[in-house]
């Protein structure tokens, strides 16, 4: 878990997601640490989705979204960055359900190397065994890399997306129910990878496995129809030790 004073890599301040009349969150505020596990929990509707999507910038891509407040990645307000590849390129994303390029397992890896200059076939070569390793899906492909990815089950379709994602060597993580599609002995594995990513990028955490944060976040925040209950350590949430009555009755299945 994370200890001390860390630098923070989001700065969220009075955040406000809409789709027309329909107001997904309201007024958000929190702080992302670098190098942590931070963990979002809450039923459908809360606004997790959204929250993610707004990180990314994709309310450019969404019609009718529109995104209000503050919302700093490394000090800059994500809508000041010019070059939205640029923005994209440090931030993996990692949604429910898996969406391969179409191309082979390896190009669906190497796509991103290849766009921040990775050039060699053994460079490429390294890259992709490391992503696919990481992302508990090498053993199961390693002699059928140049089969379309697409090709795969669903669950191996959404560890190869991890995989693309950790290519980019993002600095930051966004994973949205990631073992929705994924069986639990994998999801298990997964885990275990996202423990040790920690020391190398920041992870957000979307789940609607409360368990799931509990083994894996330093810090969780609940939300709850569009706003934000609370933020806290993980560990004291989850002791009994929350400030709002409904963090304790979600975590304890009460409601959801």
């Amino acid at each position: 878990m994370v200890s001390g004073k860390s630098s923070i890599k989001l700065n969220i301040e009075g955040l406000k997601i809409s789709y027309g009349d329909h107001v997904a969150l309201k007024g958000a505020s929190l702080e992302v640490r670098e190098n942590e596990i931070f963990g979002i929990i809450g039923p459908a509707g809360a606004g997790k989705t959204s929250f993610l999507r707004a990180i990314n910038r994709m309310d450019e891509m969404t019609p009718g979204m529109k995104v209000e407040g503050k919302l700093e990645f490394n000090g800059k307000d994500v809508s000041e960055w010019r070059n939205l590849y640029a923005l994209r390129s440090r931030i993996g994303v990692v949604f429910p359900l898996p969406v391969g390029l179409p191309m082979s397992i390896y190009e669906n890896v190497a796509f991103a190397a290849k766009l921040r200059g990775v050039k060699g076939r053994d460079d490429l070569d390294e890259v992709v065994e490391r992503c696919l390793t990481r992302a508990a899906l090498w053993d199961e492909v390693k002699d059928r890399l140049d089969s379309l990815g697409s090709l795969l089950s669903g669950g191996q379709q959404q560890r190869l997306t991890i995989a693309r994602a950790l290519s980019q060597e993002p600095e930051l993580l966004l994973l949205d129910e990631f073992s929705i599609a994924v069986d639990p002995v994998t999801t298990m594995r997964i885990e275990e990878v996202l423990k040790t990513l920690r020391k190398e990028m920041t992870i957000v955490l979307v789940t609607n496995l409360v368990q799931q944060a509990r083994r894996l976040a330093d810090r969780t925040a609940l939300f709850l129809a569009g706003e934000v209950v609370e933020v806290g350590k993980t560990k004291k949430l989850f002791s009994g030790e929350a400030q709002d009555q409904r963090t304790t009755d979600y975590i304890e299945g009460r409601f959801g």
